[in-house]
Parts: structure tokens; C-alpha cells; sequence
């Protein structure tokens, strides 16, 4: 289930996200997304769990310093962090993996998986989930075009909806320098 997509352009990172929910045998659309605002200048978005994605969504003191989301400081201080709230809320309690997810940072983007590794992409785009191989192909097609931010992660969901069977509107996009969502039905 899922498509999480981040793009990265002119200083602010966009990111969009699908609402579809499935355990391979029924689904739903759900009122909480799985996307959200930690901060004024964040974004986080994620695919796996939405056990997981709550404990993120309501964890306080997810980040230390925001002004600084190096990928050192990612890797340092936020994962271990993120390791602790997963064990506290008893999501993964095996032990032995987490979850996918996107986080937005001004203009970072960084993605999250399941073995906790931080991964900053050279390109200025990327994504997770089930539909997440086709939403990259999306923005990799649309990269030297004159689409706005939005429009370009509009296109890519557009793609992981048509092609994946995880995928579903309504699509909702947020960006890093602003409160304002955009939803697409």
C-alpha cells in the first residue's frame, strides 16, 4: 500500500502522499494521512505501518535542533531516537525491523528504511511504497520539464495510482515553506 513522494526545488521540499489502506484483502480510505507537519518546517511521510506512523506523528521530541537535520545528525541523533519511540510504543517489538518513511526538512529530503539507514539521494526526488517504483520513473521523466513542484508529484502519484493496486486519491501535497495543503480527488 502507499505512495510517499518528495521533491526538492528552488530551497523547499514538497511531498505528497495517497490515501489508500489495505492489508492485501480489503481497503479503506482513512481520515488521518500519512502524511504531517512535526514542525513548521517539516514533513514526514510514510509507508509500512500506520502504528508506526502515529508513534512518529505524536512523539514531542522527535527532533533536537531543528534548524540542523544534517545527515550526520540524522544518523546520530534522530535514529536512535526513532529506535526508542518504536520500542517504547511496542511497534516492531521483535526488534529487528522498522518502517519507510520520507522526511522533509527545508530542502532536505531524506528517506528512512526498514533497517534504519538515512538515505539522501543525489537526485532531488524520492519515494516510498508500493507505487513507489512508478512515481520515480514519473519524476524522472519530468525532470527538465516546466512543471511546477506540485504538478510534478501530482503526475507521479498519478502513475503509481494507474500501475500499483496500493494506490488510491485522494492525493494530498504540503511543502516545507508553508501550512497550505493541496488536495487532489
Amino acid at each position: 500500500m502507499t505512495c510517499i513522494v518528495g521533491l526538492v526545488h528552488n530551497g523547499v521540499t514538497y511531498m505528497g502522499c495517497d490515501s489508500l489502506v489495505s492489508n492485501g484483502h480489503s481497503r479503506d480510505i482513512r481520515n488521518d494521512k500519512k502524511m504531517f507537519k512535526p514542525d513548521k518546517r517539516s514533513i514526514i511521510g510514510f509507508t509500512s505501518s500506520y502504528r508506526m506512523g502515529q508513534l512518529l506523528m505524536y512523539e514531542d521530541k522527535l527532533f533536537d535542533n531543528y534548524s540542523d537535520l544534517s545527515h550526520k545528525y540524522m544518523v546520530k541523533n534522530f535514529i536512535p531516537k526513532v529506535i526508542q519511540l518504536f520500542d517504547d510504543g511496542k511497534f516492531d517489538s521483535n526488534g529487528n525491523r522498522g518502517g519507510v518513511f520520507l522526511i522533509a526538512h527545508s530542502k532536505q529530503l531524506y528517506r528512512v528504511d526498514t533497517d534504519y539507514q538515512v538515505i539522501e539521494s543525489k537526485r532531488n526526488y524520492n519515494s516510498c511504497g508500493s507505487g513507489e517504483e512508478f512515481a520515480l520513473g514519473s519524476l524522472y521523466s519530468t525532470e527538465n520539464s516546466d512543471l511546477l513542484p506540485h504538478e510534478r508529484i501530482v503526475k507521479a502519484l498519478e502513475a503509481a495510482e494507474e500501475f500499483s493496486v496500493g494506490v488510491q486519491r485522494p492525493f494530498y501535497i504540503m511543502n516545507t515553506e508553508n501550512d497550505g495543503v493541496i488536495e487532489i480527488k
